[in-house]
């Protein structure tokens, strides 16, 4: 093989490569559709055309044939007439157009023809691009559907699951860890010494409070002479009661110590 062969040959195959990445079906296919419907109104043009033939040689047939009949009435009038001259004239008239007659008769039949043979092509003309319309329609589906999944072919490639699992465990360790030091900083706000400082001081002015209103209340003779000392006898009965509640418990306490001694 020569050099020029070779040279040839990787050309129009780096061509040929190169078309076909950029070539695009959808885009060749609806040329292609618009190419056989452009082609329609041609193809009616045409066999309108040949319709028409077809009707002016009709127009032509029927006047010859009138032509004819009314030559051949000429032709008997002149002979009754004695007129063989005019008879005559009228016989070579006839002649002619019985011949041109024939010869447009002629004509007629291969017109009608050719008239439904154009018609029948032109119809087979549109259902074959019917067909092959439909035929394009679902191609270019099928095209698009496969560049749908060749891009989410695509995705999936470059997308790592895993990546985007290790990120969303790590954000959720986050956002725990904080929701952990939130609630440990809320429990130790609320039991800290600060806190129960606070009740205890609260307590504290409410039973200032209280004795304040005690006082005011003695000040102004609104309780009897023997509140104080009725509460008083009520503490010491309240100790005393102590005392009596727990008498194994001194003198368990007062055994041990005569034997310590």
């Amino acid at each position: 093989m020569g050099l020029w062969a070779r040279f040839k040959r990787v050309f129009f195959a780096s061509t040929g490569a190169a078309l076909d990445k950029i070539e695009n079906p959808e885009l060749v296919l609806q040329q292609t559709i618009r190419d056989m419907r452009d082609r329609v109104p041609e193809l009616n043009n045409s066999v309108a055309q040949v319709m028409a033939t077809e009707r002016l040689l009709i127009k032509n047939h029927e006047n010859l044939e009138k032509q004819v009949v009314d030559l051949d009435s000429k032709i008997k009038a002149s002979v009754k007439m004695g007129r063989d001259d005019i008879a005559t004239a009228y016989i070579g008239q006839l002649q002619q157009a019985q011949v041109d007659m024939q010869r447009t008769g002629g004509q007629l039949e291969q017109a009608s023809l050719s008239s439904k043979q154009a018609l029948k092509a032109r119809d087979n003309y549109v259902l074959n691009m019917k067909k092959r319309t439909a035929e394009a329609m679902q191609l270019i589906s099928s095209a698009k559907q496969a560049k749908l999944q060749e891009q989410l072919a695509q995705t999936m490639e470059t997308f790592n699951i895993g990546d985007d699992a290790s990120t969303f465990n790590e954000m959720r360790e986050k956002i725990d860890r904080r929701v952990a030091a939130a609630e440990a900083k809320l429990q130790l706000g609320s039991s800290s010494v600060d806190a129960q400082m606070q009740d205890i001081e609260r307590e504290a002015m409410d039973i200032q409070l209280q004795d304040k209103l005690l006082e005011y209340k003695q000040q102004m003779g609104l309780l009897g002479a023997g509140s104080s000392s009725s509460s008083g006898k009520q503490i010491a009965s309240g100790s005393e009661a102590k005392e009596d509640e727990y008498p194994d418990q001194v003198i368990v306490n007062e055994s041990d110590m005569n034997r310590s001694n």
